[in-house]
Protein backbone atom coordinates (compact mmCIF):
# COMPACT_ATOMS: atom_id res chain seq x y z
CA UNK A 1 0.00 0.00 0.00
CA UNK A 2 1.23 3.46 -0.94
CA UNK A 3 -0.34 6.64 0.44
CA UNK A 4 -0.31 10.25 -0.75
CA UNK A 5 -0.61 12.85 2.02
CA UNK A 6 -1.61 16.38 1.06
CA UNK A 7 -1.42 19.31 3.48
CA UNK A 8 -1.12 23.09 3.40
CA UNK A 9 -0.46 23.11 7.16
CA UNK A 10 3.13 21.96 7.57
CA UNK A 11 6.46 23.17 9.04
CA UNK A 12 8.18 25.57 8.98
CA UNK A 13 4.79 27.08 9.91
CA UNK A 14 4.01 26.55 13.61
CA UNK A 15 0.70 25.39 15.09
CA UNK A 16 -1.29 22.40 16.26
CA UNK A 17 -2.42 21.38 12.77
CA UNK A 18 1.11 21.75 11.42
CA UNK A 19 2.42 19.56 14.23
CA UNK A 20 -0.23 16.90 13.66
CA UNK A 21 0.41 16.87 9.90
CA UNK A 22 4.17 16.55 10.41
CA UNK A 23 3.84 13.73 12.94
CA UNK A 24 1.36 11.83 10.77
CA UNK A 25 3.37 11.97 7.54
CA UNK A 26 6.68 11.12 9.19
CA UNK A 27 5.13 8.57 11.53
CA UNK A 28 3.56 6.59 8.68
CA UNK A 29 6.92 6.02 7.00
CA UNK A 30 7.86 2.91 9.07
CA UNK A 31 4.49 1.30 8.23
CA UNK A 32 4.10 1.97 4.52
CA UNK A 33 5.37 3.98 1.54
CA UNK A 34 4.34 7.61 1.94
CA UNK A 35 4.38 10.36 -0.68
CA UNK A 36 3.58 13.95 0.19
CA UNK A 37 2.58 17.24 -1.33
CA UNK A 38 2.84 19.91 1.37
CA UNK A 39 2.97 23.67 1.49
CA UNK A 40 6.22 24.92 3.04
CA UNK A 41 6.02 28.61 2.25
CA UNK A 42 8.33 28.59 -0.77
CA UNK A 43 5.55 29.86 -3.07
CA UNK A 44 2.26 31.71 -2.63
CA UNK A 45 -0.53 29.68 -1.06
CA UNK A 46 -2.77 30.64 -4.00
CA UNK A 47 -0.28 29.10 -6.43
CA UNK A 48 -0.06 25.98 -4.26
CA UNK A 49 -3.83 25.50 -4.36
CA UNK A 50 -4.06 26.36 -8.07
CA UNK A 51 -1.45 23.78 -9.11
CA UNK A 52 -2.48 21.08 -6.63
CA UNK A 53 -4.64 18.98 -9.00
CA UNK A 54 -1.90 19.01 -11.64
CA UNK A 55 0.75 18.03 -9.10
CA UNK A 56 -1.33 15.18 -7.74
CA UNK A 57 -1.82 13.73 -11.22
CA UNK A 58 1.88 14.08 -12.02
CA UNK A 59 2.81 12.22 -8.83
CA UNK A 60 0.33 9.45 -9.60
CA UNK A 61 1.97 8.91 -13.00
CA UNK A 62 5.31 8.38 -11.25
CA UNK A 63 3.82 6.19 -8.50
CA UNK A 64 0.86 4.19 -9.89
CA UNK A 65 0.67 2.01 -6.74
CA UNK A 66 -0.75 4.87 -4.65
CA UNK A 67 -4.16 3.70 -3.44
CA UNK A 68 -5.14 6.30 -0.81
CA UNK A 69 -4.99 10.09 -0.80
CA UNK A 70 -5.32 11.89 2.53
CA UNK A 71 -6.17 15.59 2.87
CA UNK A 72 -5.18 16.93 6.27
CA UNK A 73 -7.90 19.55 6.80
CA UNK A 74 -11.31 20.58 5.59
CA UNK A 75 -10.19 23.60 3.56
CA UNK A 76 -7.85 21.73 1.23
CA UNK A 77 -10.37 18.87 1.07
CA UNK A 78 -13.10 21.31 0.02
CA UNK A 79 -10.92 22.61 -2.81
CA UNK A 80 -10.14 19.04 -3.90
CA UNK A 81 -13.85 18.42 -4.54
CA UNK A 82 -13.36 20.19 -7.89
CA UNK A 83 -10.36 18.04 -8.87
CA UNK A 84 -10.50 15.57 -11.74
CA UNK A 85 -8.46 12.53 -12.73
CA UNK A 86 -7.90 10.47 -9.58
CA UNK A 87 -11.37 9.14 -8.84
CA UNK A 88 -9.87 5.63 -8.53
CA UNK A 89 -8.18 6.52 -5.24
CA UNK A 90 -9.70 6.12 -1.80
CA UNK A 91 -10.09 9.67 -0.50
CA UNK A 92 -9.80 10.52 3.20
CA UNK A 93 -9.95 13.88 4.97
CA UNK A 94 -9.17 14.87 8.55
CA UNK A 95 -11.34 17.61 10.06
CA UNK A 96 -10.11 19.57 13.07
CA UNK A 97 -13.02 21.76 14.19
CA UNK A 98 -12.99 25.24 12.69
CA UNK A 99 -12.86 23.71 9.21
CA UNK A 100 -16.30 22.25 9.97
CA UNK A 101 -18.01 25.09 11.87
CA UNK A 102 -16.61 28.06 9.90
CA UNK A 103 -19.68 30.35 9.78
CA UNK A 104 -19.80 31.21 6.09
CA UNK A 105 -23.32 30.43 4.86
CA UNK A 106 -22.24 29.14 1.43
CA UNK A 107 -19.59 26.89 3.00
CA UNK A 108 -22.11 25.42 5.44
CA UNK A 109 -24.93 24.88 2.91
CA UNK A 110 -23.03 23.89 -0.22
CA UNK A 111 -19.57 22.59 0.71
CA UNK A 112 -19.81 20.65 3.99
CA UNK A 113 -22.58 18.28 2.74
CA UNK A 114 -20.33 17.35 -0.20
CA UNK A 115 -17.84 15.84 2.25
CA UNK A 116 -20.03 12.74 2.03
CA UNK A 117 -18.25 12.12 -1.28
CA UNK A 118 -15.08 11.19 0.63
CA UNK A 119 -14.60 7.54 1.49
CA UNK A 120 -13.80 8.36 5.10
CA UNK A 121 -13.70 11.42 7.32
CA UNK A 122 -11.46 11.43 10.37
CA UNK A 123 -12.45 13.75 13.21
CA UNK A 124 -9.81 14.67 15.81
CA UNK A 125 -12.37 14.59 18.63
CA UNK A 126 -15.89 13.49 19.51
CA UNK A 127 -16.98 17.14 19.45
CA UNK A 128 -15.69 17.56 15.90
CA UNK A 129 -17.51 14.39 14.85
CA UNK A 130 -20.77 15.66 16.35
CA UNK A 131 -20.34 19.05 14.66
CA UNK A 132 -19.85 17.25 11.33
CA UNK A 133 -22.96 15.09 11.76
CA UNK A 134 -25.00 18.16 12.71
CA UNK A 135 -24.04 19.67 9.35
CA UNK A 136 -25.21 16.78 7.23
CA UNK A 137 -22.26 14.37 7.11
CA UNK A 138 -23.36 10.75 7.43
CA UNK A 139 -22.32 9.20 10.78
CA UNK A 140 -21.00 6.05 9.08
CA UNK A 141 -18.48 8.18 7.18
CA UNK A 142 -16.82 9.58 10.31
CA UNK A 143 -14.29 7.99 12.63
CA UNK A 144 -12.62 9.68 15.60
CA UNK A 145 -8.84 9.44 15.84
CA UNK A 146 -7.46 11.64 18.59
CA UNK A 147 -4.24 13.58 18.19
CA UNK A 148 -1.10 12.48 19.98
CA UNK A 149 1.43 14.33 22.09
CA UNK A 150 5.21 14.54 22.19
CA UNK A 151 6.58 12.42 25.05
CA UNK A 152 9.94 14.18 24.86
CA UNK A 153 8.31 17.12 26.68
CA UNK A 154 8.87 15.30 29.97
CA UNK A 155 11.03 17.66 32.01
CA UNK A 156 14.78 17.36 32.26
CA UNK A 157 15.24 18.21 35.95
CA UNK A 158 18.62 19.90 35.52
CA UNK A 159 17.18 23.44 35.19
CA UNK A 160 16.37 25.38 38.37
CA UNK A 161 13.03 27.20 38.46
CA UNK A 162 14.69 30.16 40.18
CA UNK A 163 16.85 30.68 37.10
CA UNK A 164 13.81 30.82 34.83
CA UNK A 165 11.89 33.17 37.11
CA UNK A 166 14.84 35.56 37.26
CA UNK A 167 15.35 35.39 33.49
CA UNK A 168 11.83 36.69 32.80
CA UNK A 169 11.55 39.03 35.78
CA UNK A 170 8.78 37.01 37.44
CA UNK A 171 8.68 38.22 41.04
CA UNK A 172 6.30 35.58 42.40
CA UNK A 173 6.79 32.18 44.00
CA UNK A 174 6.54 29.43 41.40
CA UNK A 175 3.72 27.67 43.25
CA UNK A 176 1.61 30.86 43.00
CA UNK A 177 1.94 31.06 39.23
CA UNK A 178 -0.92 30.32 36.86
CA UNK A 179 0.25 29.65 33.31
CA UNK A 180 -1.65 30.06 30.04
CA UNK A 181 -0.14 29.22 26.69
CA UNK A 182 -0.95 29.72 23.01
CA UNK A 183 -2.32 32.15 20.46
CA UNK A 184 -4.58 34.82 21.99
CA UNK A 185 -7.82 33.97 20.19
CA UNK A 186 -11.20 34.66 21.82
CA UNK A 187 -12.25 31.04 22.20
CA UNK A 188 -9.28 30.45 24.54
CA UNK A 189 -11.05 32.60 27.13
CA UNK A 190 -7.99 34.40 28.47
CA UNK A 191 -9.52 37.89 28.63
CA UNK A 192 -12.61 36.32 30.26
CA UNK A 193 -10.40 34.73 32.92
CA UNK A 194 -8.50 37.99 33.54
CA UNK A 195 -11.71 39.96 33.96
CA UNK A 196 -13.84 37.53 35.95
CA UNK A 197 -11.50 35.20 37.84
CA UNK A 198 -8.07 36.74 38.40
CA UNK A 199 -9.26 39.70 40.55
CA UNK A 200 -11.03 37.27 42.91
CA UNK A 201 -7.90 35.24 43.63
CA UNK A 202 -5.43 36.09 46.42
CA UNK A 203 -3.18 39.01 45.48
CA UNK A 204 0.01 36.90 45.43
CA UNK A 205 -1.31 34.73 42.58
CA UNK A 206 -0.04 35.83 39.18
CA UNK A 207 -1.10 34.90 35.65
CA UNK A 208 1.76 34.38 33.21
CA UNK A 209 0.87 34.39 29.51
CA UNK A 210 3.20 32.66 27.07
CA UNK A 211 3.14 32.60 23.27
CA UNK A 212 3.09 34.89 20.24
CA UNK A 213 1.91 38.39 21.11
CA UNK A 214 2.16 41.90 19.72
CA UNK A 215 2.40 44.57 22.48
CA UNK A 216 1.17 47.23 20.05
CA UNK A 217 -1.50 47.13 17.36
CA UNK A 218 -0.13 46.12 13.97
CA UNK A 219 -1.23 47.63 10.66
CA UNK A 220 -3.13 44.42 9.86
CA UNK A 221 -4.96 44.59 13.17
CA UNK A 222 -5.97 48.22 12.59
CA UNK A 223 -7.30 47.32 9.15
CA UNK A 224 -9.28 44.41 10.54
CA UNK A 225 -10.92 46.54 13.23
CA UNK A 226 -11.98 48.98 10.51
CA UNK A 227 -14.17 46.26 8.98
CA UNK A 228 -17.82 45.68 9.94
CA UNK A 229 -17.98 43.33 12.93
CA UNK A 230 -19.46 40.34 11.06
CA UNK A 231 -16.88 40.55 8.27
CA UNK A 232 -14.09 41.10 10.80
CA UNK A 233 -15.15 37.96 12.69
CA UNK A 234 -15.09 35.85 9.53
CA UNK A 235 -11.75 37.25 8.41
CA UNK A 236 -10.11 36.74 11.80
CA UNK A 237 -11.32 33.14 11.94
CA UNK A 238 -10.09 32.41 8.41
CA UNK A 239 -6.68 33.97 9.06
CA UNK A 240 -6.31 32.51 12.55
CA UNK A 241 -5.81 36.08 13.75
CA UNK A 242 -5.25 36.67 17.51
CA UNK A 243 -8.73 38.08 18.14
CA UNK A 244 -8.25 38.35 21.93
CA UNK A 245 -4.98 40.26 21.64
CA UNK A 246 -6.55 43.72 21.85
CA UNK A 247 -8.43 42.91 25.06
CA UNK A 248 -5.36 41.29 26.68
CA UNK A 249 -3.27 44.32 25.73
CA UNK A 250 -5.81 46.52 27.55
CA UNK A 251 -5.50 44.49 30.76
CA UNK A 252 -1.71 44.46 30.60
CA UNK A 253 -1.79 48.28 30.61
CA UNK A 254 -4.36 48.49 33.40
CA UNK A 255 -2.61 49.50 36.67
CA UNK A 256 -5.02 47.28 38.62
CA UNK A 257 -3.34 44.24 37.01
CA UNK A 258 0.25 45.49 37.24
CA UNK A 259 1.34 42.82 39.74
CA UNK A 260 -1.19 40.20 38.70
CA UNK A 261 -0.54 39.73 35.00
CA UNK A 262 2.52 39.36 32.78
CA UNK A 263 3.08 38.35 29.15
CA UNK A 264 6.56 36.96 28.43
CA UNK A 265 6.02 36.14 24.72
CA UNK A 266 7.48 33.07 23.05
CA UNK A 267 10.15 31.32 25.10
CA UNK A 268 12.48 28.33 24.58
CA UNK A 269 10.96 24.91 25.15
CA UNK A 270 13.29 24.12 28.06
CA UNK A 271 12.18 27.28 29.90
CA UNK A 272 8.53 26.47 29.20
CA UNK A 273 8.92 22.91 30.49
CA UNK A 274 10.44 24.19 33.70
CA UNK A 275 7.72 26.79 34.29
CA UNK A 276 4.93 24.29 33.65
CA UNK A 277 6.44 21.72 35.96
CA UNK A 278 6.90 24.07 38.89
CA UNK A 279 3.96 26.47 38.48
CA UNK A 280 0.81 26.11 40.53
CA UNK A 281 -1.55 25.61 37.59
CA UNK A 282 -1.94 25.57 33.85
CA UNK A 283 -5.27 26.93 32.62
CA UNK A 284 -7.22 26.67 29.38
CA UNK A 285 -10.47 28.52 30.22
CA UNK A 286 -12.13 28.28 26.80
CA UNK A 287 -15.43 29.99 26.14
CA UNK A 288 -18.10 29.50 23.50
CA UNK A 289 -17.55 31.63 20.38
CA UNK A 290 -20.04 31.49 17.52
CA UNK A 291 -18.53 29.90 14.43
CA UNK A 292 -15.40 28.68 16.20
CA UNK A 293 -14.45 25.67 18.28
CA UNK A 294 -11.55 23.92 19.96
CA UNK A 295 -11.11 20.78 17.89
CA UNK A 296 -8.75 19.08 20.32
CA UNK A 297 -7.01 20.31 23.48
CA UNK A 298 -3.45 19.53 22.42
CA UNK A 299 -1.97 22.38 24.48
CA UNK A 300 -3.57 20.88 27.61
CA UNK A 301 -1.97 17.52 26.87
CA UNK A 302 1.43 19.11 26.32
CA UNK A 303 1.16 20.92 29.65
CA UNK A 304 0.19 17.68 31.38
CA UNK A 305 3.17 15.85 29.84
CA UNK A 306 5.41 18.62 31.22
CA UNK A 307 4.05 17.89 34.69
CA UNK A 308 1.54 20.72 35.11
CA UNK A 309 -1.79 20.49 36.87
CA UNK A 310 -4.27 21.33 34.14
CA UNK A 311 -7.53 23.21 34.72
CA UNK A 312 -9.59 23.45 31.53
CA UNK A 313 -13.09 24.20 30.34
CA UNK A 314 -15.31 21.18 29.79
CA UNK A 315 -16.07 22.21 26.25
CA UNK A 316 -15.71 20.86 22.70
CA UNK A 317 -12.52 18.91 21.88
CA UNK A 318 -10.83 19.70 25.18
CA UNK A 319 -12.94 16.95 26.72
CA UNK A 320 -11.18 14.40 24.49
CA UNK A 321 -7.73 15.52 25.65
CA UNK A 322 -8.45 16.01 29.36
CA UNK A 323 -10.36 13.36 31.26
CA UNK A 324 -11.71 14.79 34.51
CA UNK A 325 -9.58 13.85 37.52
CA UNK A 326 -7.45 11.53 35.34
CA UNK A 327 -5.05 13.99 33.72
CA UNK A 328 -6.60 17.29 34.70
CA UNK A 329 -9.65 19.07 36.06
CA UNK A 330 -12.57 20.05 33.82
CA UNK A 331 -14.72 23.02 34.84
CA UNK A 332 -17.86 24.50 33.34
CA UNK A 333 -17.00 27.25 30.87
CA UNK A 334 -17.68 30.86 31.87
CA UNK A 335 -18.74 29.85 35.39
CA UNK A 336 -16.39 32.10 37.37
CA UNK A 337 -17.53 30.88 40.82
CA UNK A 338 -16.44 27.32 40.01
CA UNK A 339 -13.08 28.48 38.67
CA UNK A 340 -12.38 30.73 41.65
CA UNK A 341 -13.22 28.15 44.32
CA UNK A 342 -11.41 25.26 42.60
CA UNK A 343 -8.25 27.27 41.95
CA UNK A 344 -8.13 28.59 45.52
CA UNK A 345 -8.63 25.12 46.96
CA UNK A 346 -5.96 23.59 44.75
CA UNK A 347 -3.27 26.22 45.25
CA UNK A 348 -3.79 26.24 49.01
CA UNK A 349 -2.76 22.54 49.18
CA UNK A 350 0.68 22.33 47.49
CA UNK A 351 1.49 18.85 48.83
CA UNK A 352 -1.60 17.40 47.14
CA UNK A 353 -0.70 19.33 44.01
CA UNK A 354 2.60 17.51 43.56
CA UNK A 355 0.96 14.09 43.73
CA UNK A 356 -1.71 15.20 41.29
CA UNK A 357 0.92 16.44 38.84
CA UNK A 358 2.63 13.06 38.77
CA UNK A 359 -0.63 11.09 38.44
CA UNK A 360 -1.94 13.35 35.68
CA UNK A 361 1.34 13.18 33.79
CA UNK A 362 1.42 9.38 33.99
CA UNK A 363 -2.12 9.13 32.62
CA UNK A 364 -1.34 11.41 29.66
CA UNK A 365 1.83 9.47 28.88
CA UNK A 366 -0.03 6.18 29.02
CA UNK A 367 -3.02 7.15 26.89
CA UNK A 368 -1.79 9.60 24.24
CA UNK A 369 1.09 9.40 21.78
CA UNK A 370 1.80 10.29 18.16
CA UNK A 371 2.56 6.65 17.36
CA UNK A 372 -0.84 5.58 18.69
CA UNK A 373 -2.46 8.16 16.40
CA UNK A 374 -0.36 7.07 13.40
CA UNK A 375 -1.20 3.39 13.88
CA UNK A 376 -4.91 4.24 13.97
CA UNK A 377 -4.60 6.12 10.66
CA UNK A 378 -2.63 3.27 9.11
CA UNK A 379 -5.22 0.69 10.19
CA UNK A 380 -8.00 2.83 8.71
CA UNK A 381 -6.15 3.22 5.38
CA UNK A 382 -5.46 -0.51 5.30
CA UNK A 383 -9.12 -1.32 5.95
CA UNK A 384 -10.24 0.93 3.10
CA UNK A 385 -7.96 -0.91 0.67
CA UNK A 386 -9.03 -4.35 1.85
CA UNK A 387 -12.70 -3.55 1.37
CA UNK A 388 -12.37 -1.83 -1.98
Amino acid sequence: MEILCVSHKFPPAIGGMEKQSFELINGLAPYTTVHKIVYQGDESIIKFFYLLNKRILALLLLHPNIKVIHFNDGLIAALSLRHKGYEQLKRVVTVHGLDVVFPLAYFQRKIIPQFNKFDKIIAVSTATREASINRGIHPDKIEVIQNGVDHSLVLDNTMAIETVLEKYGIATKAEHLIIALGRPVKRKGISWFIKHVLPQLPSDYKLILIGPFSPTATRKEKLLYALPSSLRHLTMLFLGFPSDQKAIRHYLRDPNFKDRLQHIGKIPTTDLQCLLRHAGLFIMPNIKVAGDMEGFGLVCLEASICGATVFASDIEGISDAIIHQKNGVLLPPEQDNYWISEIKNTLEHPSLLKNRNEEFQAYSLGHYSWDKMVRAYFNLFQSLIKHS
